[in-house]
C-alpha cells in the first residue's frame, strides 16, 4: 500500500494536486488507494469523485476548480466570467457554465450550477484557458462574455450587462470591433450596436 500511495502522490503532483477518480484509475491507481488516502487525511474530497492533496495552498477559486475538473467540456460564462474578468460587482452564488446543446446535463451536489445550452458556433467562439497552479479553467474572453450577456440580458438583468459594458469601456485595452464580431456570432449585433456606439 505504501508504494501505491507514493505512486498516487506523484500522479497528484503531475496534475497540479487535483485528480478525478477516473483519471487516477486510468493511470493505474486503484480506487481503494484513493479511499485510504482520503481516510488518512493525505487527500481532501473537493466534490464527489474529485480529490486534492492535503496541505497545498488554498485554491483561489475552489468552486471553479471543482467545475473545471468535474465538467471539463463546459466553459465558464456570463456572471461567473464577468467576475473572473473583473467586470462586475455581482458575487455569483452559482457557477454559470455553457455546454453544447447536444451535451449531457451535468449534475453536481456542490457547487450549485447555472447551465446554459449554446449552439455550436456560439459555444466554440472566444474560449480562453485560464491556468492556475492547480487546474486549467475554460472561460469565454471578455468580448465574447459581453456579447453573451446581451443575448441573455433578460435572464441576468440589463443592469448587470450595462455595469459590465461601462467597466469594459473605461479600460485602456478594449476592442469594440471584436465585441461586435462576437455579437454577430451570438445574433445580437442589432441590439448591441447602439449601446456600443454610445460607449465609444
Amino acid at each position: 500500500m505504501a508504494t501505491a500511495v507514493l505512486q498516487a502522490r506523484q500522479l497528484f503532483h503531475q496534475h497540479g494536486g487535483i485528480l478525478r477518480t477516473g483519471e487516477a484509475v486510468a493511470a493505474g491507481i486503484h480506487p481503494r488507494t484513493l479511499y485510504a488516502m482520503r481516510d488518512s487525511g493525505d487527500v481532501e474530497t473537493m466534490a464527489r469523485g474529485v480529490y486534492r492533496l492535503a496541505g497545498m495552498p488554498p485554491l483561489a477559486d475552489p468552486d471553479l476548480a471543482t467545475v473545471a475538473k468535474r465538467v471539463p467540456h463546459a466553459v465558464v460564462c456570463l456572471i461567473s466570467a464577468l467576475a473572473l474578468h473583473e467586470l462586475t460587482t455581482q458575487i455569483p452564488h452559482e457557477v454559470h457554465i455553457a455546454i453544447r446543446r447536444s451535451a449531457g446535463f451535468p449534475v453536481l451536489a456542490h457547487p450549485p450550477l447555472r447551465v446554459y445550452r449554446f449552439a455550436d458556433a456560439a459555444f466554440e467562439a472566444g474560449i480562453e484557458t485560464l491556468k492556475t497552479a492547480d487546474v486549467t479553467i475554460r472561460v469565454y474572453s471578455v468580448e465574447k462574455t459581453l456579447a453573451d450577456c446581451f443575448k441573455y440580458r433578460n435572464r441576468i438583468g440589463l443592469d448587470v450587462v450595462m455595469e459590465a459594458l461601462r467597466a469594459y469601456s473605461s479600460r485602456r485595452k478594449k476592442d469594440f470591433q471584436k465585441v461586435l464580431e462576437f455579437a454577430r456570432v451570438c445574433r445580437v449585433e442589432r441590439v448591441m450596436r447602439p449601446y456600443l456606439e454610445a460607449s465609444v
